[in-house]
């Protein structure tokens, strides 16, 4: 457990983590690419992409297939289907609340610990979640940063730098970073978060997660609460 009083703020990911979505973010890009000729499986893409900001993903993902890096033209046309499909989607109302998401906010910040949402969605998408959701700021979470907010997204710590910002923490030993991604905790770790933390509710597997040396890996957002 950490020292009592030693975190100030979580950052938590949206999708994975503590929104369920089944996955249609990934299932979007997984079939935008396969229609525009880059065939590859869901679980390519669930490796590759998970976590970043989505233009890069597609980037990273036909990266990998093609081995060499494609130009911004042809990564827009597949990102600019894909934005399409995910609009559909989400246009339906598909995400839920990850179990016991919304108890571990207010358990936080019944302890004056602040709480953070950070996400490789852009502002548009994230809001448009959290309003399917009923979630918003300052009610539910103290702030929102998504990639569309800052120069770098993940790994890069800009996110987190800017949550720290908005809420007036200024050591990132006294934040804790939790997502279902490695790229996730490579932003944690960049940042130099206290505890950067996996879930297993998302994208990738435990195994994956560990190549990323986080410095817990929880099955369910509660047992943060025990660490803390």
């Amino acid at each position: 457990m950490m020292e009592a009083n030693q975190i100030e703020l979580v950052i938590f990911d949206m999708a994975g983590t503590t929104i369920d979505e089944q996955n249609a973010v990934y299932k979007a890009i997984h079939q935008a690419l396969n229609e525009a000729g880059y065939h590859c499986s869901l679980e390519l893409v669930l490796e590759i992409a998970a976590g970043k900001e989505k233009f890069q993903a597609i980037k990273d993902v036909i990266t990998h297939l093609n081995r060499h890096v494609p130009s911004d033209t042809a990564v827009g046309v597949v990102h600019k289907d894909f934005k399409q499909k995910l609009d559909t989607v989400y246009a339906s109302g598909i995400a839920r609340a990850m179990p016991d998401a919304e108890a571990v906010f207010e358990e936080l910040r019944a302890r004056n610990i602040k709480v953070v949402l950070n996400t490789g969605y852009s502002r548009e998408v994230a809001t448009l979640l959290m309003q399917q959701l009923g979630w918003s700021v300052p009610q539910t979470v103290d702030a929102l940063v998504t990639a569309s907010d800052v120069t770098q997204g993940r790994p890069h710590p800009d996110m987190i730098l800017e949550a720290m910002r908005l809420v007036g923490v200024r050591e990132p030993k006294a934040v804790a970073k939790i997502g279902d991604s490695g790229i996730d905790l490579e932003e944690g770790h960049n940042a130099g978060c206290g505890l950067v933390a996996g879930v297993l509710t998302g994208a990738q597997t435990r195994p994956q997660l560990a190549t990323a040396n986080p410095t817990h890996i929880f099955e369910h957002l509660t047992e943060l609460l025990e660490e803390i």
